[in-house]
């Protein structure tokens, strides 16, 4: 017995665990999501936000609905030769791109979470959305479908499917028609109607271009005809301000040429005064010139002459000098007369004279008068002759 026993609590055990394993007490809610907690027993609910929640297994259930738009968008209509495509009016085959945008309405799940089946957007959004695709679009030609009604046909739609749904707890968000797939024979139709109606087009626009052409070159035309009008207007009052003016400038040109002509013959008055001072400048300054070449010859004269006088009296103050030397020196014209033949005769031998007198008398042969005078004759004359080209050379200075 107590074997047994531990052998059922052992197994009730591991049901157990086995049962917490595979539905665990906490459950966690998702952002974006809402959970209802649904109590077995007293058939009551919960709503459960973000976060956790305590689920006892046998006693509650929890189902989680998401808050975030959804989208639901038929597959089967969206081609004409699809499985499933609209009828329009006519009785043509349509395909038509259409999305459905809708939310959970979260104040009503709480009411409906019981009723509401696992997968709305098959069993509850998808019913209702066919059958009010294939109504609306029922009415409408292709056409109208296709180009003129869209916006129409859109909002009849959505009008018709927020109250539908809305009973069920869900928001309709849009409506939004995309694509339209006609059939082919129909395209080929309507490809050859739009040629055609653009072909009309073309040549109705064509017409009024013509038309504009037209109108535009008669407009051209008068504008051309007033432009040349306001053109000829405009030269002949051009030529008849030009005229005034020529005139008017005479009056003050001809004063102004008889002033030119009076200017010039001031001026021609003014050179020939001009001139005449010149030439009176002119000569006036070769009369000061040459009167000035008189008085500097002049000068040069009296220059001279007072040169002269000053070398004569200076000839006979060095004659005097010279007497009074060699009276006292006789032996100075044996020296003078050396000097002078220094650089023509290298060695003189000659006997010294008996009474004492001169040692160049006997090689000249004269008596001791004679060669004492030659000799005061030759220095006197060298003597004057620098004197002279000294007093010269000091008159060159002074000049």
């Amino acid at each position: 017995m107590p074997g047994r026993a531990s052998v059922i609590a052992l197994g009730l055990l591991a049901a157990g665990g086995y049962t917490l394993f595979v539905h665990p007490p906490m459950q966690s809610i998702g952002r974006g999501e809402m959970g209802m907690r649904l109590n077995q027993l007293t058939g009551s609910s919960t709503e459960v936000r973000d976060g956790a929640v305590l689920v006892i297994p046998g006693l509650h259930e929890v189902r989680r609905f998401s808050l975030r738009d959804q989208v639901y968008r038929p597959t089967a209509n969206a081609s004409a030769s699809g499985p499933a495509p609209f009828q329009s009016v006519e009785g043509l085959s349509v395909g038509v791109d259409i999305s459905v945008r809708y939310a959970l309405d979260a104040s009503k799940i709480a009411a409906m979470a019981r009723d509401l089946p696992e997968d709305i957007n098959r069993e509850i959004v998808e019913p209702v959305v066919q059958g009010v695709l294939y109504k609306t679009l029922a009415r409408y030609t292709v056409r109208e479908i296709f180009s003129s009604k869209r916006a129409e046909i859109q909002q009849l739609i959505e009008a018709e499917l927020k109250p539908r749904l809305a009973k069920d707890g869900i928001k309709l968000e849009a409506v939004t028609m995309g694509k339209v797939d006609l059939p082919p024979d129909y395209k080929a139709g309507m490809e050859h109607l739009l040629s055609e109606e653009l072909a009309t087009e073309k040549m109705r626009y064509t017409l009024e271009l013509k038309e504009k052409q037209v109108r535009q070159t008669e407009l051209e035309a008068q504008a051309d005809k007033v432009r040349r009008e306001t053109s000829a207007q405009a030269a002949a009052e051009e030529q008849i301000i030009a005229a005034k003016a020529q005139a008017e400038a005479m009056k003050h040109v001809l004063p102004f040429k008889q002033k030119q002509i009076e200017q010039r013959s001031l001026e021609a008055e003014a050179e020939k005064i001009s001139r005449i001072k010149t030439a009176e400048g002119t000569a006036q300054a070769r009369r000061i010139e040459a009167s000035g070449e008189a008085d500097s010859r002049k000068n040069l004269a009296d220059a001279e002459a007072y040169r002269q006088d000053r070398i004569g009296k200076i000839t006979s103050e060095q004659l005097a000098r010279d007497g009074a030397l060699i009276s006292k020196n006789p032996l100075l014209i044996q020296k003078t007369m050396a000097d002078k033949l220094s650089d023509k005769i290298t060695v003189i031998i000659a006997p010294p004279p008996s009474d004492g007198g001169f040692i160049g008398s006997a090689l000249l042969g004269a008596g001791k008068q004679n060669t004492a005078q030659k000799v005061r004759t030759a220095v006197a004359a060298d003597t004057t002759t620098e004197s002279g080209q000294e007093e010269q050379s000091a008159t060159e200075g002074v000049n």
